[in-house]
């Protein structure tokens, strides 16, 4: 890919683009020199005219370039594979990619990774990939042939899910070797059915990995109740941790059907699991919250800055119908992925709620996202996914 033109910041806008910040927005631009379009390559430079760094061009959205290097240098095979190698290399450093236990993980986290728009997901052989950006889209067959390159014999299909709204042919989806649209993963020994066709996002919540574990080892003896359950992975790591009860909620009739499966996978029957199809915040409403341990995993209230209000108020209602009936002594883990609530938002957030509630919440530990969802030192804004295991008094 050869550089399509120049986008010059006006005064003063640079200072982010030298700390490394991955993104120049629209209100950063002075002018455009050329006539760059969606996902060329483009160099930035500064107001007096210095080199800064070079990117993904974009004129949707408000993210006017997505930066991949401070170097003046162009995509090409060797250029992605470089990036994936690394990216590969963290999570050999961190155990996952060598882990017998574990055959799934997230093998490029966009601006974590230094590649900004891209998402790929390992699935034991299979890469899903998301392209969140113009730029990666266009760079797709390069890609690709890096991931081959990379990958090797570990790569059995490469698969290019479309973002919500998006229409993808079949013919592209299916970007090397294969039509199978599901496997079976491995997490912490733990079994799941993954379609990455059907199922939300990749197919797979892979940022919540250390967090089931984690309710793995507060199950033992203990009644859970898991809301927006999807496909069941804190209530498998719930029973594999040797919870009495496990109760699972989801609004899907198709996620409790996947739930089924896998628990089936696994070798659990009926009891002591038991699925219900309802909205949680309804659940939650008419029942007595008899549970030792409640799990509230919502999706994201908020995608866009616009929703942030609205989201907040989507968080403490949640939680405040939560806090008022649970026991005392039991626990409630709680979680938001919407990335414009920071961590500072969510905690004032959940504090509103157990006021409301008038329940006394004390903060056992703060959750996050794994090490395979890196967050660059410069792009706090990768830091999407908060969680607080709190002790309800």
């Amino acid at each position: 890919m050869e550089v399509q033109g120049s986008i010059v910041l006006k005064s003063k806008k640079d200072e982010a683009v030298r700390r490394f910040h991955p993104w120049v927005f629209n209100g950063a631009i002075k002018s455009v020199d050329g006539n760059p379009g969606e996902g060329d390559w483009v160099d930035v430079y500064s107001n007096k005219g210095g080199y800064l760094a070079s990117g993904h061009f974009q004129t949707t959205g408000s993210i006017a370039v997505r930066l991949l290097t401070w170097e003046r240098e162009t995509p090409d095979v060797a250029f992605y594979a470089r990036r994936i190698q690394a990216a590969l290399a963290l999570r050999q450093r961190t155990g996952l990619s060598l882990s017998d236990e574990t055959n799934a993980y997230r093998l490029v986290y966009a601006e974590g990774d230094s590649l900004p728009g891209l998402i790929a997901d390992y699935y034991n052989g299979h890469v899903v990939l998301q392209c969140h950006s113009a730029g990666m889209t266009s760079d797709l067959h390069l890609i690709v042939e890096a991931l081959e390159q990379v990958m090797g014999d570990q790569l059995r299909s490469i698969y290019l899910k479309p973002l919500k709204g998006e229409t993808v042919p079949e013919h592209v989806a299916h970007l090397l070797t294969s039509n199978e649209t599901m496997t079976t993963i491995m997490e912490h020994k733990i079994q799941y059915h993954v379609n990455w066709v059907e199922g939300q996002k990749t197919g797979f919540f892979l940022d919540q990995r250390e967090n089931r574990w984690l309710v793995k080892q507060l199950s033992a003896e203990k009644k859970v109740l898991n809301t927006f359950c999807y496909t069941g992975g804190f209530s498998l790591a719930a029973l594999h941790g040797g919870a009495s009860v496990v109760h699972s909620v989801d609004s899907s009739g198709s996620a409790i059907d996947m739930l089924k499966k896998n628990f089936e996978l696994n070798g659990f029957s009926t009891e002591p699991h038991t699925p219900f199809v309802s909205d949680a915040l309804v659940f939650l409403k008419e029942n007595e919250l008899d549970y030792d341990l409640v799990i509230l995993d919502p999706p994201a209230y908020a995608k866009h800055l616009s929703a942030r209000h609205n989201a907040v108020q989507g968080y403490k209602r949640l939680n405040a119908t939560a806090f008022k009936a649970m026991k005392p002594g039991s626990l409630l883990m709680t979680f938001s992925c919407s990335q414009v609530v920071d961590r500072k938002l969510f905690e004032a957030t959940i504090m509103a709620a157990a006021l409301a509630a008038n329940r006394q919440v004390t903060i056992l530990a703060r959750l996050s996202q794994p090490p395979d969802h890196p967050v660059s030192l410069f792009h706090p804004e990768g830091e999407y996914l908060k969680g607080l295991l709190l002790a309800v008094k």
